[in-house]
């Protein structure tokens, strides 16, 4: 059996600058504006609110309006779980998608250029408001090191998953007080987590990536219409179609009006807000913030 890394499959050579058709970075992480995958602009959109909503109560929490732990509470480190793994997932797809479309690497470089450098602010802001816990390697720090990663990678085809299991168990087998330090936490094989607002090491999360990349590419080869289903309007009837050959043939489903209307504009809400997925992370914070910092500046109970 050859390497993983000395394979040449179609990935390899879509991946090669030149080959296949070049594809705009757009609003997410690797996703070509002329192909988008709507399910999966949708399932990042859901992460995205699920995230906005977890945060604005982590919000009241640290201004003392709700009773929460978020360090040790499961109801709330769980959810934390769950949606860092689907942004991972979804970045993994993202790759999936970019590579099987040969985006070229200038395209590539210039949009990790913004993550790495929203990740810098992210910081910064973070050292402003809580000095002692600031973020040095949070979700956008492990996604500019796990994209190169991914993206390098992204040729292993079926060998992605062995190491996306290794990936996530690696940290629970080994850890080192080499390891605990600010400069080499990243890594994340720490003997204890460190006192940030957020840290998102490349170890285990470097698996969940590989399994978002790995799944998708095995849904890109088999099953393409379950990426790329969407919800469209007809008239007055709204009809569950694919922009799949996959799927050619297979009846749409009518909807009542009003179901018409809702069913398509939370679809709407979700792809959108999938598609500005970076832009959404950096501003939903400040917008929450400066709205609650506003309701507390005029409620005279508070």
């Amino acid at each position: 059996m050859r390497a993983p890394w000395r394979q040449q499959t179609a990935d390899t050579i879509a991946m090669r600058p030149g080959k296949g058709k070049a594809i705009s970075p757009d609003k997410d992480f690797g996703v070509a504006r002329q192909a988008r995958m709507d399910r999966l602009d949708a399932l990042r959109g859901f992460a995205l609110l699920w995230m906005a909503a977890f945060h604005f109560c982590f919000d009241l929490a640290n201004e003392r309006l709700i009773d929460a732990n978020f360090y040790a509470d499961p109801v709330w480190t769980t959810q934390r779980t769950c949606i860092l793994s689907l942004f991972l997932l979804c970045a993994g797809a993202g790759q999936a998608v970019a590579t099987a479309q040969g985006q070229s690497w200038a395209r590539f470089w210039r949009r990790w250029a913004q993550i790495a450098g929203c990740a810098v602010l992210v910081s910064a802001g973070s050292a402003i408001m809580f000095p002692r816990s600031w973020i040095s390697f949070g979700v956008l720090h492990g996604m500019a090191v796990m994209l190169i990663v991914a993206r390098l990678t992204a040729p292993w085809g079926h060998w992605l998953w062995p190491l996306g299991a290794l990936a996530l168990l690696l940290p629970q087998w080994v850890s080192h007080p080499l390891f605990d330090t600010r400069i080499s936490n990243w890594v994340g094989l720490v003997t204890h987590k460190p006192i940030t607002e957020d840290f998102v090491p490349v170890l285990p999360w470097l698996g969940v990536m590989w399994w978002g990349l790995a799944g998708t590419q095995w849904l890109l080869a088999h099953r393409r219409h379950w990426l790329a289903g969407r919800a469209v309007s007809s008239g007055n009837n709204a009809q569950v179609s694919a922009a799949s050959s996959h799927n050619a043939g297979q009846s749409d489903v009518p909807l009542s009006p009003t179901l018409s209307a809702a069913t398509s504009g939370g679809w709407r809400v979700l792809t959108t807000l999938g598609r500005w997925s970076l832009t959404f992370y950096m501003v939903h914070q400040p917008v929450l913030i400066g709205g609650l910092m506003a309701w507390m500046h005029f409620n005279p109970l508070r």
